[in-house]
């Protein structure tokens, strides 16, 4: 059998197919893949191990080890902070490979080239190259493998393949079993840790901590956003067994000076090798200038620019000015002004909160809330309730929504019942928000709309409001 190597150009023996009928449309192409990708175990369902994925790169040639990996993790943030690093390397001259999830609107959203998603072809050719191998596998294992290690592997080879200089890697759930974690990152990153997905990762903040510390590899360096003193007791812990380097937000690193500004914020940010000002982030909240913190941090520590000195400072300004994230109190209409987040729990509801609050200078505030069943929806929705005037409660497409009405006795008994409307459609109550928003406008001018709960939610959203994808 020919197995893959890391040069990314070897080819798969035996996958030559002789067409014996119409070729495949590339619509019908992308559809078949996305059919099998299906058929796997969801991501909300798992069967903790690395042995699946481990046997899956072994016969591919170990493409995760064919660039350097920065490695994030982390409760909320890590899909922003991987794009802001994403940025600041392709900045500074390299080829990326960005791997997130999940996705807003599109699979191909999570392996992305150059800073823009695969296209549909190559996403369909690199399933194609390493289904036999998936095949294999999923014969030799107790468990086959889920969609989301066959979407690693797929972002593992097409990185390979281009060839990138460096991968940032975001984690799909925890750390220590995550399929991700085959990769050796050279930079670990863990952005603030609280509670989520308490099933599979624990029930106390430092127990989620242990799982999430399981990334930091001997030797690497980690970058350590603020964090409480449970996690970050169990992640130095880990850090000190890998012999490795440790940055930490307040110490080594951070945010010095921030102001709000038209579109976004304007940091003064302490990095490993010196200070840069005068950095214009077009995001908000000060959650925000965190994450932009714990990445340039990232991009010095992968550099050597502690050792060495700073960045350069125009290079660093151009990065971040180019930053976007989709879905994080995201602006996709006006007037009234419509704001799509992706917060799915109480901690990044919080932060989504206070963002809104500084950043929006609205007089009234209509909220379309959709939640996934197994989320702390009391804590999300107490969160939420100080920042809303109103609340409309509806539902998603994901399987492991929340019915509305399910929603609606939760949110009566935080907002009361004059407060909540119930629209089981989404579409429906987007359209009553804005409806609600615009009656608001007429009497009290500066009105908005926040739709959050869930990235399925902010996704349909975008979908439905015709947001850029």
């Amino acid at each position: 059998m020919a197995a893959r190597g890391h040069s990314g150009g070897a080819s798969f023996a035996g996958t030559e197919r002789t067409v014996t009928e119409p070729a495949e449309t590339d619509e019908a192409a992308f559809a078949r893949v996305e059919a099998a990708l299906r058929t796997r175990w969801p991501e909300s369902k798992l069967e903790p191990s690395l042995d699946r994925i481990r046997a899956l790169v072994d016969l591919l040639g170990d493409p995760q080890a064919a660039y350097p990996v920065i490695h994030v993790t982390g409760t909320n943030g890590k899909t922003t902070t991987a794009r802001m690093v994403d940025e600041l390397l392709r900045g500074f001259g390299l080829r990326v490979g960005r791997f997130t999830s999940p996705h807003l609107a599109s699979v191909t959203e999570r392996i992305s080239l150059d800073g823009a998603p695969i296209g549909t072809g190559r996403f369909v050719a690199v399933f194609d190259e390493i289904t036999p191998y998936v095949d294999l596998v999923d014969k030799e294992q107790p468990v086959p493998l889920s969609y989301f290690e066959v979407l690693t592997a797929m972002g593992f080879v097409a990185f390979a393949d281009a060839p990138v200089d460096a991968a940032v890697v975001e984690v799909g759930m925890g750390g220590s079993w995550d399929s991700t974690n085959v990769a050796n990152g050279k930079v670990a990153v863990v952005t603030p840790v609280a509670l989520d997905h308490t099933r599979y990762l624990g029930s106390t903040v430092a127990e989620i901590a242990g799982e999430k510390a399981g990334i930091i590899k001997p030797g690497s360096i980690v970058v350590l956003a603020a964090q409480t003193p449970d996690a970050a007791g169990v992640l130095l812990r880990r850090a000190g067994e890998a012999d490795a380097t440790v940055a930490r937000e307040g110490g080594e690193f951070g945010v010095l000076r921030r102001a709000v500004a038209v579109g976004g914020q304007q940091l003064v940010l302490q990095g490993l090798g010196g200070v840069y000002d005068e950095v214009f982030l077009p995001l908000y909240g000060p959650h925000q200038a965190q994450n932009a913190a714990c990445a340039l941090a990232a991009v010095e520590a992968f550099f050597g620019a502690g050792a060495v000195g700073s960045l350069d400072l125009d290079t660093v300004r151009s990065a971040f000015a180019a930053v976007t994230s989709p879905g994080r109190l995201e602006p996709v209409r006006s007037a009234p002004t419509v704001l799509v987040d992706a917060a799915h729990n109480a901690h990044a509801m919080a932060a989504t909160v206070a963002a809104l609050a500084e950043g929006f200078r609205f007089r009234r505030v209509v909220g379309v809330l959709a939640v996934l069943a197994d989320k702390d929806v009391r804590g999300m929705l107490g969160a939420l309730e100080p920042a809303l005037d109103e609340l409309v409660v509806t539902e998603n497409s994901a399987h492991r929504r929340l019915p509305a009405d399910d929603l609606a006795a939760l949110a009566v008994e935080v907002f009361g019942a004059d407060r909540v409307t119930v629209e089981p459609r989404l579409d429906d109550a987007i359209e009553t928000a804005v409806r609600l928003a615009e009656e608001g406008e007429e009497q009290l001018g500066g009105s908005g709309v926040l739709i959050t709960g869930s990235v399925v939610t902010a996704g349909e959203a975008r979908t439905l409001l015709g947001a850029r994808p």
